[in-house]
């Protein structure tokens, strides 16, 4: 089984990207691979800039990332309550290619944030959203107070309560 994780953000510093790293590495038995949204910096998505030039070619091979697998596991950021802008424009050049971005895969929503609410605005649109795109939604998990509940230097969840609901979760992919 493959497994692609990534975090729905550009930042280097990304709080979303150590929780989805950590929360690959609860999962036994699949090849996982992290993606880095960086790796993908598409232009803005504009129906202007498609007429002109096209599908950019970091939709594209994001996209092929995500057919490749047989999961997926996403860690969305918070930005004023919804997407960051680079997931986001991101996801709109890809649904443009392929509607079904996610094509039928099982998927494992999370986020997190510094503060109590976890993120939970921008997880409520995207467990909303994703079946639309042909995600399967198998578990959702909103992680607060990320500085309280991860241990940074350790790179894993210091909550155990948290912990314990993050791997019911991600073994949800592989059952």
């Amino acid at each position: 089984m493959k497994i692609v994780a990534f975090a729905a953000s550009n930042s280097t510093q990304s709080i979303n990207k150590k929780l989805v790293t950590y929360a690959a590495s609860l999962i036994d038995g699949a090849t996982v691979e992290v993606l880095d949204l960086n790796a993908f910096n598409a232009p803005i998505f504009s129906t202007d800039h498609e007429a002109q030039h096209g599908h950019p070619e970091q939709a594209k091979d994001f996209l092929s990332k995500l057919n490749g697998a047989d999961a997926i596991l996403i860690s969305f950021a918070e930005h004023n309550g919804s997407y960051s802008a680079a997931y986001k424009s991101l996801f709109d050049w890809s649904s443009r290619i392929q509607k079904k971005v996610f094509d039928g895969k099982p998927v494992v929503a999370l986020a997190t944030s510094p503060g109590p609410g976890g993120a939970k605005s921008v997880l409520a649109a995207a467990t909303a959203s994703l079946p639309f795109f042909g995600a399967t939604v198998k578990a959702s998990l909103s992680v607060p107070s990320f500085p309280s509940n991860f241990d940074v230097a350790a790179g894993r969840l210091s909550n155990p309560e948290l912990d314990a609901q993050l791997k019911a979760a991600v073994a949800t992919l592989t059952a």
